[in-house]
């Protein structure tokens, strides 16, 4: 989404929260649990399984943790199976909100995700209403602070980075998905630490939204990854750095 970085600000903070919870494991598990059933166990063969182990290697999950989950993808240990679900909708002004989720019950969050949707003032719309107003990119987010720009700069145009932005104390990398490991990597083998490093999907245009609506927006954002079964929220709007910083207590 626009403003990737300062959504995923107020998402950090969430994030402790999230972990006690142990939300974000699970979440990280069923992306592996997945990408090893569906490419195999060997994260060289794998870039799916690559890319989620190596979320979850950022996110401190044991490496035990990591390996009973690849193995109970490829059958190995036995498991829960899950499928994958996308839902598309809008949210309030006319926001695209894309929702893609891993689940052992479709018909338990197809109600779900319906019910936070009509909560929060949008609905769901039928599939491809959105989707084709985004497009896989890979993101990667550092603090201003630990790194120089120029460094930034160099490592990220060195390794296929089509655009970088400073966005308030941080640079966002974006980058074609095949150029995102390169990227990430190059960075670390720099010394430079990321806040944030995914291949997500981005908006080709977005919706600017005022105080109001962009609270609304967000809450109901907020309450779809929240959601156990909800892997992944993708929406096209903008709020500038003076509405977040006014808003960002009530979400």
């Amino acid at each position: 989404m626009s403003g990737h970085s300062k959504w995923s600000t107020i998402k950090r903070k969430k994030a402790k929260v999230d972990a006690e919870r142990g939300k974000i494991f699970t979440k990280l598990i069923k992306e592996i649990v997945v990408a090893a059933r569906e490419g195999g166990g060997d994260i060289d063969t794998n870039p799916r399984l690559r890319a989620a182990v190596q979320t979850a290697r950022d996110a401190n999950m044991p490496t035990a943790n990591i390996d009973k989950a690849i193995k109970r993808g490829t059958g190995e240990l036995p498991g829960v199976t899950y499928e994958a679900a996308t839902f598309e909708g809008y949210a309030q002004g006319g926001v695209a909100v894309l929702v893609e989720s891993l689940t052992d019950n479709r018909n338990r969050t197809t109600a779900d995700v319906r019910h936070l949707f009509t909560k929060h003032g949008g609905h769901l719309g039928e599939p491809g209403s959105v989707a084709y107003m985004f497009e896989n990119k890979g993101v990667v987010v550092i603090d201003q602070a630990v790194a120089e720009e120029d460094k930034v700069y160099e490592i990220a145009l060195e390794n296929g980075a089509e655009d970088i932005r400073a966005e308030g104390d941080q640079f966002e990398i974006i980058c074609p998905p095949e150029a995102f490991e390169g990227v990430r990597d190059g960075m670390k083998t720099a010394g430079i630490e990321y806040q944030i490093a995914e291949v997500s999907l981005f908006p080709k245009t977005t919706v600017e939204l005022d105080g109001e609506k962009a609270v609304k927006v967000l809450k109901l954002v907020a309450a779809l990854e929240d959601n156990d079964d909800v892997q992944r929220v993708s929406a096209n709007f903008d709020i500038s750095d003076e509405i977040l910083g006014e808003i960002e207590d009530q979400i």
